[in-house]
């Protein structure tokens, strides 16, 4: 069983992300073995994984700071026992150790290894962020990101700030739906079967379909300031959290360098558009993204330097204003 996504290549070279594990829901109906209510919940994250902080920005959109509660954990892995030498998710020993990460304050685990172990004492999958943890029960109620992200956009609208925003409409779904498979197939884990090839035949295919989707996207982008439109929905919050790690990360670490994102004009002012919203671009440490990538895959980067980067500045104008909502 694969205990990080290094663990996830095939004889064939190529990479293969298993499924994940906790799949329990969270419900506005009470009677629910997990009910929807203010202060139970906890988000743990990474500001470095894309999966967890896309998790963190639909908290945000929907106004639930009040109502659930996050940490992160420090960017690059490290041990997670004496026993093994397996390497994952740590947290920091104080809350001066490490900026933008602070201690478990619920359960003082040391790992999100230490957390999938109390929820399961014979776990044996991988120790990934994000993490729902539940406080009541001391337990994992789901680690897969898009589960979270519904559960966030429309379980706990008795109790959301925004309860009237929704980023997975029912007009929209079918729609939102089509785009996120291949968005995910094609980007978002694309990048990933990129940059963990081990043979070069599938990184070649996974780098010819990445950009196939990109130029897909580029194209659709040029008529409607979102993926599905004029308006804001989950699936652009799933394809921005790739857009903003490509060029400081995948385009070097991961292979990706047929092209930058920046030298596409419609997706580079859709990133912009989409770091200038508040509560996505709270979510975007880019530190913890560059030390994360170049400092925990030594069989990618056995040194941990750290490229200089182009340190694009997202916060500048953009031109997706010209589309009318």
């Amino acid at each position: 069983m694969a205990r990080s996504a290094l663990d996830e290549v095939s004889d064939t070279g190529a990479f293969n992300r298993t499924p994940s594990t906790f799949r329990y829901f969270i419900s506005r109906d009470g009677t629910s073995q997990f009910p929807a209510e203010s202060g139970r919940y906890h988000l743990y994250i990474s500001y470095a994984c894309p999966w967890a902080s896309r998790c963190l920005a639909v908290r945000n959109i929907k106004g639930l700071q009040r109502a659930i509660s996050f940490s992160a954990v420090k960017p690059k892995w490290e041990r997670t026992s004496e026993t093994d030498s397996h390497m994952g998710w740590v947290f920091p020993i104080s809350s001066s150790e490490e900026p933008g990460a602070g201690p478990d304050p619920l359960n003082g685990a040391k790992t999100i290894r230490e957390l999938y172990e109390l929820a399961s004492a014979n776990y044996s999958g991988k120790y990934s962020v994000p993490v729902l943890w539940d406080k009541k029960l001391k337990t994992i109620v789901n680690n897969e990101s898009s589960d979270i992200f519904r559960m966030l956009n429309s379980e706990f609208n008795d109790i959301a700030e925004n309860a009237d925003v929704d980023l997975y409409p029912p007009e929209l779904s079918s729609q939102i739906d089509g785009i996120n498979e291949w968005v995910y197939d094609g980007i978002n884990n694309g990048v990933y079967k990129c940059g963990f090839a081990t043979k070069q035949q599938p990184y070649e295919e996974a780098v010819e379909k990445l950009f196939q989707c990109l130029d897909k996207c580029e194209q659709i982008l040029g008529q409607q300031r979102y993926i599905c439109g004029n308006r804001l929905t989950e699936a652009d919050i799933r394809l921005f959290v790739t857009l903003i790690r490509f060029d400081e990360v995948y385009v070097v670490h991961f292979k990706c360098n047929k092209k930058l994102i920046h030298e596409y004009p419609n997706l580079f002012n859709y990133t912009k558009d989409i770091f200038q919203i508040p509560a996505i671009k709270s979510t975007v440490n880019m530190e913890h993204i560059k030390r994360h990538y170049y400092g925990s895959h030594p069989s990618i980067n056995p040194y941990g330097i750290i490229p200089v980067g182009s340190n694009t500045d997202y916060s500048a104008p953009h031109d997706r204003d010209k589309f009318v909502n």
